[in-house]
């Protein structure tokens, strides 16, 4: 039986926007306590010269992981979330990942190259994170908690075959498309996506 998670961290993608899940955080209705996690150097987050790359966000993010605890990911903060789940198996107890690579590499999967853009627009992001190229894909077998990938069927940065392959990939995991979405589906279906993470956090 899946141990229930006594503490939620939703992790943002690589705008470090901490208040993207706010929204479906604020639908859900589970008991356990909540934390928005940011990303030093992105958003309003302060930087860290000791941070440059995506495993040392994942060891920061790991001081919060301190009894059972619940990991809810966008796109970048997906690979983050692998590594804690990896590196904690006994204490996450369920991972929702959202239009993440999930660390795979994505150059087969048809993606859009967003890197360029979107440094363009965010010329004070930190550069290490656009260079990162982390690759996950041997080590999610070892995945055993239940995982839920939420995508967006009308996203080009990560297509909804790269959520079809995490399927395979993972062996407890469920894939739910939503067909008119892009990749800021957690945060512009927040109420449907809330209803299908309580559920998911209750199997």
């Amino acid at each position: 039986m899946t141990t229930s998670p006594e503490k939620i961290l939703f992790l943002p993608g690589a705008s470090g926007n901490v208040a993207f899940w706010h929204p479906a955080a604020a639908a859900m209705s589970t008991p356990a306590i909540v934390r928005h996690l940011g990303w030093p150097g992105f958003g309003n987050v302060p930087a860290n010269p000791n941070v440059s790359c995506l495993q040392h966000l994942a060891a920061l993010a790991l001081g919060e992981v301190d009894r059972p605890t619940a990991l809810v990911a966008q796109s970048m903060g997906g690979v983050v979330a692998v590594l804690l789940a990896l590196e904690r198996p006994a204490l996450i107890t369920h991972l929702v990942l959202s239009v993440t690579s999930g660390g795979m590499d994505l150059s087969a999967f048809g993606a859009a190259d967003w890197r360029a853009e979107f440094e363009a627009e965010n010329p004070k992001l930190p550069r290490w994170f656009l260079d990162d190229r982390t690759d996950l894909t041997a080590r999610l077998c070892e995945l055993r908690m239940p995982v839920l990938l939420l995508w967006g069927g009308s996203d080009p940065i990560s297509p909804v075959a790269v959520g079809e392959c995490l399927m395979q990939l993972i062996p407890n995991a469920s894939l739910q498309v939503f067909a008119d979405a892009g990749h800021d589906l957690g945060h512009s279906h927040a109420e449907a996506v809330a209803r299908l993470i309580d559920a998911h956090l209750a199997s």
